[in-house]
């Protein structure tokens, strides 16, 4: 099985060593998640295999002829170019190699065989088919379609998108790109549930070999079929899912702990023995137990990194009812994101705003705490409600204070009572005298976290929380949420977050609110074939039999999706024919067949961009309130 292979790499940033002696093997068809704190070099790692950056010792391997492609956290450049331009770059020019090709071909039609067009049209050939062929456009498309993005943006400048879809369209370049080697820093960041779905289908069915990083513990399960964890200058490897290296690094440092306890109760009845006896008639004993404990291997005792832990205070009660919403309705610029919405919020329950990307989840939460004015309707807060809001932006922090500083402000707590809760959130000693400006993402999110425990509020409002925390950061999170005796409203795209807190959910569909009972697997059954229709199949089809019997009848228009559809399959297939045909030694051999066999190739693609066109009206018809 061909891999790419590490030994011995090491990188140091100034004093600071972040990788010390890393050696790993990742083969085709493998998926690695990189595991490790924030700051362990999982990123930087990344970066050394993509040729980024250079390790300064050590060696990397890669099989010769195979392509890297990175994605990371750093979104392009908003300039000038097209979406559908900066995703297929990584592609080469391939336009320009078509009409290459195109040209060449007529070329030859005209009698032209000279060695120079037959060794141009190879050349051509080859480059068509490393990035995928004549169906390049179609995956493509595929692509921005699965991350979220319409047809219609192909032909949108960059400077037109937010920081999010960048985000999204860097990663949809990577994947058009077809590489042998998938390199993914963060890929969930920005991806509605919807998306979420989609990424861990394309990868659980990508050929080559794939290292990623995700603080995603839904995803890493999903995905990986290996971990490589990162930690003190050193990689460790795990030939298993996700959920089994966690149980096995629980048991690993149990049984470190174990060992040392005992090791120490040994030299500790050593040391007694020899102390008491060193003069006397057992000293002769006393002075062979000696050597036996200046040979013992010591064990080292075990070093755990320092968690998050933390709690929130008990609260004052607020009436039953902390929040009632009636016929609201939300615009953005021109377009209703959503009206006659309405749900009551009643005290100690947990609600998750489920949606995707644009319905308007974050509009929706700033608007029922006031930072936003609604288009219509009536938000009324119930009596005793202490509101606390996260913000995703982290926005609202002091950059030129110190962390204390930030802390202290807005709040009752004294400077000892400040130092205390940072610390519970990782800010010790002096690390309180660091400027907000200089932290991490995640630095930042904490400290958002601890100006929130520190409010003492009884409704908290939660928007991304845990974007830039690591997986012990979001454990701690929950086992926080999880015990706060408040009301809680939450918009996350962390499946396991949503959940472990949430016992109710919003959701924005149709161009209004529903709200239901249950936690997210309730969500995702009753939501069955839209979102996450892979997770809940087992749970669907149990509850599908006794709905049969009332079943709305199949309307015109939605004959019509159905009919469409199986045209498009069978047209996907006579395309992979032909493909497949394009790719035979012997209609390559033979120049006037290869002509025929690309020009029906090009013919049958046209016809099915043709019908996904027809696909789309005939989709939006069937859902028209008029055509149920």
């Amino acid at each position: 099985m061909a891999s790419i292979h590490l030994a011995g790499v090491t990188k140091s940033f100034g004093a600071r060593t972040v990788l010390g002696d890393v050696s790993l093997r990742v083969g085709t068809g493998e998926r690695i998640c990189l595991i490790g704190r924030n700051g362990v070099g999982k990123t930087t790692l990344l970066r050394i295999i993509a040729g980024e950056v250079n390790a300064d010792s050590g060696e990397v391997g890669i099989p010769k002829g195979w392509r890297v492609a990175l994605h990371d956290q750093r979104p392009p450049r908003a300039d000038g170019r097209t979406l559908g331009a900066y995703v297929a770059e990584l592609l080469g020019d391939v336009e320009a190699v078509e009409r290459s090709l195109g040209e060449l071909e007529a070329a030859m039609a005209g009698g032209d065989h000279s060695d120079a067009t037959m060794h141009a049209y190879s050349d051509a050939q080859l480059a068509l088919d490393q990035a995928g062929g004549y169906g390049w456009r179609v995956h493509v498309e595929s692509v921005l379609r699965g991350l979220g993005f319409e047809n219609s943006d192909m032909d949108r400048e960059l400077s037109t998108f937010s920081g999010g879809e960048l985000t999204r369209a860097a990663l949809a370049r990577t994947l058009s790109a077809k590489p042998d080697i998938l390199l993914l820093d963060e890929p969930t960041n920005h991806l509605d549930l919807q998306s979420l779905d989609w990424l861990e289908g394309e990868l659980a069915d990508f050929p080559g070999a794939i290292l990623l990083v995700s603080h995603d513990r839904w995803f890493l399960e999903a995905v990986s079929t290996g971990v490589v964890e990162l930690g003190r200058g050193r990689a460790k490897v795990y030939n298993m899912k996700y959920s089994a290296y966690r149980k096995e690094r629980i048991l690993e440092e149990t049984q470190a702990l174990d060992a040392f306890d005992k090791q120490q109760e040994e030299i500790e009845r050593l040391e007694r023995f020899i102390s008491r006896f060193s003069a006397g008639t057992r000293a002769k004993q006393a002075k062979s137990l000696g050597k036996k404990l200046a040979k013992i291997d010591r064990v080292e005792m075990p070093r755990r990194d320092v968690a998050m832990k933390f709690g929130f205070p008990k609260t004052a009660k607020p009436s039953r009812v902390v929040m009632e919403v009636e016929d609201l309705k939300l615009t953005a610029g021109d377009r209703i994101l959503f009206e006659q919405g309405g749900f009551v919020l009643e005290r100690g329950r947990r609600m998750a705003v489920i949606g995707p990307n644009g319905a308007g989840k974050t509009t929706l939460i700033e608007t029922l705490i006031g930072d936003r004015q609604s288009a219509g309707g009536l938000i009324k807060l119930g009596h005793n409600v202490e509101v606390a809001y996260f913000s995703q932006h982290a926005d609202d922090l002091p950059a030129h204070a110190t962390v204390l500083e930030a802390m202290s402000a807005g709040n009752k707590l004294g400077t000892t009572d400040c130092r205390t809760l940072l610390g519970r959130f990782l800010f010790p000693g002096s690390e309180v005298e660091k400027k907000v400006e200089v932290l991490s993402g995640g630095e930042r999110r904490r400290l958002l976290l601890a100006r929130m425990v520190a409010t003492g509020a009884n409704l908290l409002v939660l928007d991304e929380p845990t974007n830039h925390l690591d997986v012990e950061a979001r454990e701690a999170l929950e086992e926080a949420l999880d015990a706060f005796e408040g009301t809680i409203l939450l918009v996350s795209h962390d499946r396991a977050l949503i959940d472990a807190v949430a016992d109710e959910t919003l959701s924005v569909e149709q161009g209004t609110l529903v709200r239901r009972d249950g936690d997210y697997n309730d969500f995702i059954a009753a939501t069955a074939g839209g979102v996450h229709t892979k997770t809940v199949k087992k749970v669907a089809t149990a509850a599908a039999a006794p709905k049969k019997r009332n079943a709305p009848k199949t309307t015109p228009e939605q004959k019509r999706v159905r009919e469409i559809e199986a045209e498009i399959a069978a047209k996907e297939q006579t395309i992979a024919a032909l493909e497949a045909e394009l790719e035979d030694a012997s209609v390559r051999a033979d120049h006037q067949l290869f002509i025929q066999t690309a020009k029906a190739h090009s013919q049958r693609q046209e016809e099915l961009k043709a019908l996904m066109k027809d696909w789309e009206a005939a989709e939006i018809a069937a859902s028209s309130p008029v055509s149920g």
